[in-house]
């Protein structure tokens, strides 16, 4: 690679030989590279472990999923900002392309299912792809239904893919009802209990979560990615060890 293929957020890791490093320090090194956003050295690194004979799923959690870990806490402290994120989870998709055939094959389980959507009337997505790309980097898996999503169209998602989490975003404060909308109508129909509800945007706050039903308000895609992990384990009865609120 030639200081003309450097990536302006390539701080000196194509120097690194991956394939010479020990195991515990291509680890530590596919950490650095997630957070830089370095795709092709993502791909390298899973390529390198599974051939040393590593599982997917011990790539997928050690790897990937713990750097993006790191990603989140500085995203959520301000230390990171969106697109050096979208960069993040766009090297965290080069690894996943690779360990998801074969985390099919072996049955390994995701640490739980979320349908996400943007509410009706409302065709903005950055910020829901952003939550989408941080919830698959924690090891969810995301059945991402666009923007627009009317509430026949969530509920027909629920029923198809069972979800532990649905996840609602709206960016206008004229779509935020639509939000209520669809609880409303899983409650007429017995079924709000189903799953966990999530909702976020920029015009949302806690109280307006609140007020329609929702099981947690997330302010960014860090916090979503927390709540929606620390929600599912205490669904299951095995909740996770107690850390700083994420709620706001």
């Amino acid at each position: 690679m030639t200081d003309v293929d450097n990536d302006a957020n390539n701080s000196g890791d194509d120097d690194v030989d991956l394939a010479a490093l020990s195991d515990e320090d291509l680890t530590l090194q596919m950490h650095d590279d997630l957070y830089d956003g370095l795709k092709e050295e993502i791909a390298e690194g899973t390529t390198i472990l599974l051939d040393r004979g590593w599982s997917a799923e011990k790539v997928l959690n050690d790897a990937l999923v713990e750097g993006m870990r790191i990603v989140g806490i500085d995203f959520r402290d301000g230390i990171l900002f969106v697109p050096e994120v979208l960069l993040s989870a766009h090297a965290m998709k080069a690894g996943m392309e690779i360990l998801r055939p074969l985390l099919a094959e072996t049955g390994a389980e995701s640490v739980g299912k979320v349908v996400i959507g943007t509410v009706k009337g409302d065709i903005h997505d950055i910020g829901k792809n952003l939550v989408a790309m941080m919830l698959e980097g924690a090891g969810f898996e995301v059945i991402d239904l666009g923007i627009n999503t009317d509430v026949d169209e969530f509920i027909s998602a629920l029923d198809e893919h069972q979800p532990d989490i649905l996840g609602m975003s709206a960016l206008l404060t004229t779509t935020m009802p639509y939000m209520k909308v669809v609880i409303d109508t899983l409650t007429e129909r017995n079924r709000r209990a189903d799953q966990i509800i999530l909702v976020g945007g920029a015009p949302l706050n806690q109280e307006f979560g609140d007020a329609i039903g929702a099981d947690a308000y997330c302010r960014d895609a860090a916090v979503a990615s927390e709540m929606a992990k620390e929600l599912v384990m205490a669904r299951r009865g095995n909740p996770e060890p107690a850390g700083p609120s994420v709620r706001t």
